[in-house]
C-alpha cells in the first residue's frame, strides 16, 4: 500500500475521531479486564425455543391455537426470575449463570446464515471470509500448553466454525466420536515405527522443497504449519485427553448420554488447556429433529431440555468443584429462537427478533438476567442485545480487546462488527 493511501486513510481516522468528539458521541465505559482462560460453547443447533426454556411465558396450547409457553414455569436461584419445568437442576445453579433474553437480528428464515452470523458475528461478504468466535481466541491467546490446540470442536467441519482470513494455522480440531478422539491424529495399527519414520523423513524433504518453491504463498504456510502441529499433538498428552474411562463411572452417570459426555469431554479438554471448546447438540441424540422444532418436533422437545439440563448441570458443578469455574466461560447458544405461535401441526416456526443464550461462570457478575421481552416473548421490550454485542462479551470474558483491529491482508477489520460488551456483567 502507498504511502499517500496510509495518509489518507489517517486522515479521514482523525477527521473521524473528531467530529465524533465535537457531536458529543457517547464512549464506552472503561471495564475491568475479563479473567477467563477459556470457553465452552454449547450450540444447540436447529434453534432452541427461548419460552419453553429460558424465557418462560404463559401457558399456550398448540390444540386450542393459544400462543405461549409449552411447559409450566419455576423458581431459580435469582430471586424473582423463573425457567422452565424442565430445567429443575439448572435452576438451582442460575446463581452462577446469567440469562440473556434479548439477543436478536435480522435474519429470520435460514439456518445457515443465522449459524453464520452467530459464530462469526457477520453476515457473509464477496470479498472476505471472516473468522468464527473460536478461530479469534486462538489468534488472539494461542494454546496454553505445548502440544496441546487452542481450538476443538465435538461436531462435523463447516465454514462456520473456520478461521476465515486469518488462515488454517487458526482452524479447529474435530471430533466427532469423544472417546475415540481425532481420527486423523492416530497411527493406522498395521504402522510400524520403521515404516512411519520412513514417511516423515519423505514427507520432510517435500515439505522443504514446497517452501522453496511457495515462500510467498499464505496457504503453503498453513499447510506446513499445520503439519508441525498435527506432530506435536500426536507426540504430545493431548491424545490422553479422551480418555473418558479414566473418569469415576458415578462422574460419568452424571453427566448422562452422548451429549453429556461431550461436555464430560469438554471440561477435560480446557483443563488441559483447550482455550475455545464448541460442544454440538447432535439432531440424532434424542428427538431426530434436534432444536428444530417444527410440526411433531415440538412433543418430544421435552426430552432435549431434560438432557440438556442434567449434562449442562453436570458441568457447571464439576468446574466449580475443580476450582475452573471462574476462570471457564460457558455459553449456551442457538442460532435463533422460536415464536409463541404454534403450527397447524403442534409446532413452532422460526424467530431472531427476540431470543435467549445463558452465560456461566467466567469470572462475570452472574445470578442476574439482561433484558426483557414482551407477554409473549415476540420482541425485546429492555436492553436489546446485537450479535456484535455477544461476541464483545465473550472476547471482553476472555480479556480480547472487542475494539481491537485485525488485518486481512492489509485492509483492517473490527474485531467485531462494532459490538460493545454487556457491561452490567463486568466489574
Amino acid at each position: 500500500m502507498n504511502d499517500s493511501l496510509i495518509s489518507r486513510r489517517r486522515f479521514q481516522q482523525q477527521l473521524l475521531g473528531l467530529s465524533a468528539m465535537s457531536l458529543g458521541a457517547p464512549t464506552v465505559r472503561a471495564l475491568p479486564r475479563g479473567r477467563a482462560q477459556s470457553c465452552i460453547l454449547i450450540w444447540l443447533g436447529g434453534g432452541m425455543c427461548h419460552i419453553d426454556t429460558f424465557d418462560p411465558k404463559p401457558m399456550g396450547s398448540p390444540e386450542e391455537g393459544k400462543p405461549g409457553s409449552a411447559y409450566r414455569a419455576i423458581p431459580t436461584a435469582i430471586p424473582g426470575v423463573q425457567v422452565c419445568e424442565h430445567l429443575p437442576m439448572v435452576a438451582r445453579l442460575m446463581d452462577r449463570g446469567i440469562i440473556i433474553r434479548t439477543l436478536n437480528h435480522p435474519l429470520n428464515i435460514d439456518h445457515a446464515d443465522s449459524t453464520n452470523l452467530m459464530k462469526t458475528g457477520r453476515t457473509p461478504s464477496g470479498t472476505v471470509v471472516y473468522p468464527s468466535l473460536g478461530s479469534l481466541v486462538s489468534h488472539e491467546l494461542g494454546p496454553r500448553g505445548q502440544g496441546i490446540p487452542p481450538y476443538v470442536v465435538m461436531g462435523f467441519p463447516n465454514v462456520t466454525r473456520g478461521p476465515g482470513f486469518l488462515g488454517g494455522r487458526h482452524g479447529y480440531v474435530y471430533l466427532t466420536d469423544p472417546d475415540a478422539g481425532p481420527v486423523g491424529l492416530k497411527r493406522p495399527y498395521d504402522l510400524t515405527d520403521q515404516r512411519e519414520h520412513r514417511r516423515r523423513e519423505l514427507l520432510n524433504l517435500l515439505r522443504e522443497k514446497g517452501r522453496a518453491r511457495n515462500s510467498n504463498s499464505n496457504a503453503w504456510r498453513d499447510y506446513d504449519a499445520a503439519v508441525v502441529k498435527a506432530y506435536d499433538l500426536m507426540r504430545g498428552p493431548f491424545s490422553r485427553v479422551f480418555n473418558l474411562a479414566d473418569e469415576p463411572a458415578m462422574l460419568r452417570g452424571r453427566y448422562g448420554g452422548a451429549f453429556g459426555q461431550r461436555c464430560l469431554l469438554s471440561r477435560r479438554l480446557v483443563e488441559s488447556g483447550v482455550r475455545f471448546v464448541e460442544v454440538a447438540y447432535d439432531l440424532n441424540f434424542k428427538n431426530g429433529t434436534g432444536w428444530d422444532t417444527h410440526r411433531h418436533g415440538q412433543a418430544n422437545q421435552y426430552l432435549l431440555i431434560r438432557d440438556l439440563d442434567q449434562s449442562l448441570s453436570a458441568l457447571v458443578r464439576d468446574l466449580e468443584m475443580r476450582g475452573l469455574l471462574d476462570e471457564t466461560l460457558v455459553a449456551v447458544a442457538t442460532e435463533f429462537g422460536r415464536p409463541p405461535d404454534f403450527d397447524a401441526q403442534g409446532g413452532r416456526g422460526h424467530q431472531s427478533a427476540t431470543f435467549s443464550v445463558a452465560l456461566f461462570g467466567g469470572g462475570l457478575r452472574t445470578g442476574q438476567v439482561i433484558g426483557a421481552t414482551d407477554d409473549f416473548g415476540r420482541k425485546p421490550v429492555e436492553h436489546p442485545v446485537s450479535v456484535p454485542d455477544f461476541h464483545a462479551t465473550l472476547l471482553h470474558t476472555l480479556g480480547i480487546n472487542p475494539q481491537k483491529e485485525l488485518y486481512d491482508g492489509e485492509r483492517p477489520i473490527p474485531i467485531t462488527d462494532h459490538g460493545n460488551p454487556i457491561t452490567e456483567l463486568f466489574g
